[in-house]
């Protein structure tokens, strides 16, 4: 579970994200990092979201995959630079999100620092 201070929740940030961050992807997933260190106060926690689409399944499956998600990047925090956001987009439905996911948020940390 991921603590409320970590929650992406706002379209705004959902759409700046995906149309300016970085981008890493692989078949099952897209993931994207957008720094925001200077548009906002320092020492914010970094914000993560998801975007489970319904060609995932019905309610029930895309709940479960936004929870397993949610579980497997809360394991991935530490490393993910303050003051930025992070999406994940499910492409496609997959029993084992966690190699994949740990592989393409350190690309997409690797490639933000690169960046900045």
């Amino acid at each position: 579970m991921l603590p409320a201070k970590n929650r992406l929740r706002t379209s705004k940030d959902f759409a700046l994200t995906t149309k300016t961050g970085v981008r890493a992807t692989s078949l099952t997933l897209v993931v994207y990092l957008r720094n925001i260190s200077n548009n906002t106060s320092l020492n914010q926690c970094a914000q993560i979201g998801l975007i489970v689409n319904k060609s995932i399944g019905g309610s029930v499956a895309r709940h479960r995959v936004s929870r397993q998600l949610r579980h497997l990047i809360s394991k991935s925090l530490p490393e993910l630079p303050e003051n930025s956001h992070l999406v994940i987009r499910v492409l496609r439905k997959q029993k084992n999100f966690e190699g994949e996911l740990k592989d393409l948020v350190g690309k997409v940390v690797a490639k933000s620092t690169v960046n900045s």
